[in-house]
């Protein structure tokens, strides 16, 4: 799974359908009203993003990674991948089924 923040909703639902169109998601998560507070150049920073969960496996995840980068507004966008170490068979079968 990978955490990546959006600075709108727009933007989340951009990212969210280009990673699924390429395969390169099974699934995004979209959350709106995730308020960050964050040290950007020197300055405090407040800000509501959206949050996205992106659900993913690790062969995808150059791809995902560089193409996030490409769509993405941030100069330095938050991209953060933590394993997923089990789940229900036919989830994981459907996560496999749908990325490339």
């Amino acid at each position: 799974m990978v955490f990546c923040m959006a600075s709108s909703e727009d933007e989340a639902l951009r990212i969210s359908e280009t990673l699924v169109q390429e395969q390169l998601a099974a699934c995004v998560n979209r959350f709106a009203g995730a308020g960050s507070i964050y040290m950007w150049k020197g300055e405090i920073c407040h800000d509501e993003e959206w949050m996205l969960i992106i659900k993913t496996r690790t062969c995808c995840m150059e791809r995902l990674i560089s193409r996030l980068k490409s769509v993405h507004s941030y100069e330095v966008p938050e991209i953060i991948a933590v394993p997923i170490v089990d789940g229900s068979k036919e989830y994981l079968d459907w996560l496999q089924t749908n990325t490339k």
